[in-house]
C-alpha cells in the first residue's frame, strides 16, 4: 500500500514516515506542489494531507485532484479546531479528519477503515462466494480459480474501490496506460467482457454514455 504523506511539520512527519513505514510504502513531501506533481507520476492508495501547509493548503488540494477524477482514498491531519474546516475537508472529498495532537494507533485504525471501505486489503469480497487476491490477480470460490491478467487485475480492483460512482472509459485508460501506449475504447470493452464472464454480467453495468458501475 503506497501512501502520499503532506506534512510540513519536520518532527512529525519524521515519527510518522518511521510508524507507518513498518507496514506501508511512505513519500513525504513538504509542499502541495510537490503533491500535484507526484500525484500524476505515481499512482496512491492513500493520502494524508496536512491542511496548513507552505505554499497553499490540503484543501485545496484535494479539492483540485477531485476535479481531475482522482479518487485516492483522502485523511486529513489538522491543529485547527474550528468544525468549518471539518465541514470544507469533507466538502472537498476527504474520507476521514484527524484532529492533532492524536494517538499513532488512532490513525492506524482509521487506515484501517479505509482499507476495508476501499478494498485495499488483500484479499476482496466480490461477491457473496467468489473471492479476488489482489496481489496474485486470482479470482476463487470453493470449486475454482481464475488467473486474470494485470490489466484485468487492475480494473476490476479500480472498479472495486470505485464502486460508488460511475468510471468512465477515458478515466480507465488513464489510468492504466502511459499516453504513448494508451489504446482505444476497444481495449477497455475486452476487458469488461472478460471481466463480466468471470464474475457474472450484473456486477458490471454499463451506463450508456457515462460509463460502467459495479454493483
Amino acid at each position: 500500500m503506497k501512501i502520499l504523506l503532506l506534512e510540513d511539520d519536520t518532527a512529525l512527519a519524521s515519527i510518522l514516515v518511521d510508524y507507518l513505514e513498518d507496514e506501508y510504502e511512505v513519500t513525504q513531501i513538504y509542499s502541495m506542489k510537490q503533491a500535484l506533481r507526484l500525484s500524476e507520476e505515481e499512482n496512491y492508495d492513500l493520502y494524508i494531507f496536512d491542511i496548513n501547509v507552505p505554499d497553499g493548503d490540503g484543501i485545496s488540494l484535494l479539492k483540485e485532484l477531485r476535479d481531475f477524477q482522482d479518487e485516492t482514498p483522502a485523511i486529513f491531519i489538522t491543529a485547527f479546531e474550528s468544525t468549518k474546516y471539518l465541514k470544507s475537508a469533507f466538502e472537498s472529498g476527504a474520507n476521514d479528519f484527524i484532529r492533532k495532537p492524536f494517538d499513532l494507533e488512532e490513525l492506524t485504525q482509521r487506515i484501517e477503515n479505509i482499507k476495508r471501505h476501499f478494498g485495499l486489503e488483500g484479499v476482496l469480497k466480490i461477491t457473496p462466494t467468489l473471492e479476488f487476491d489482489v496481489k496474485t490477480h486470482t479470482l476463487f470460490d470453493a470449486q475454482k480459480r481464475v488467473h486474470l491478467t494485470h490489466k484485468e487485475s487492475e480494473c476490476l480492483h479500480y472498479f472495486y474501490k470505485n464502486r460508488h460512482r460511475i468510471v468512465s472509459s477515458d478515466e480507465l485508460l488513464q489510468n492504466f496506460w502511459e499516453f504513448d501506449e494508451m489504446p482505444g475504447d476497444d481495449a477497455i470493452r475486452t476487458i469488461v467482457k472478460n471481466l463480466r464472464k468471470h464474475i457474472g454480467k450484473d456486477h458490471i453495468v454499463n451506463i450508456r454514455g457515462e460509463g460502467y458501475k459495479f454493483e
